[in-house]
């Protein structure tokens, strides 16, 4: 899986800068939740099989939690933990929390 750290204000406006051109996606991860690491784990092992080539923004909720208020505030979606959030043409198109999240279904609006 394509990690990328998102670890400062300037790296969220230059994805969100991005995603008006092109797909973007989050996922919020607390490190100290079991949800959130078995919903991590379970997207690391299907995301290669849907959408290998997809960059992902990783957000470190207890080291950057004002990002993701930054997230929420900007994308209109409340926060959650784990959460996935895909942008395209500047716009919410998924997203999804807990053990809901899915790579599968993230790639319908990935790849079209």
């Amino acid at each position: 899986m394509n990690w990328r750290t998102l670890d400062s204000s300037d790296v969220l406006e230059s994805a969100l800068n991005d995603a008006q051109s092109k797909v973007v996606v989050f996922f919020k991860h607390s490190t100290s939740c079991p949800v959130s690491a078995a919903a991590k784990r379970r997207l690391e092992m299907e995301w290669e099989k849907y959408n290998a080539d997809q960059e992902v923004y990783y957000l470190d909720l207890l080291a950057n939690r004002s990002l993701s208020n930054q997230i929420a505030e900007k994308s209109g979606v409340t926060h959650q933990s784990p959460q996935l959030i895909v942008l395209k043409n500047g716009e919410v198109v998924y997203h999804s929390s807990h053990l809901s999240i899915s790579a599968e279904k993230a790639a319908k609006y990935i790849q079209n």
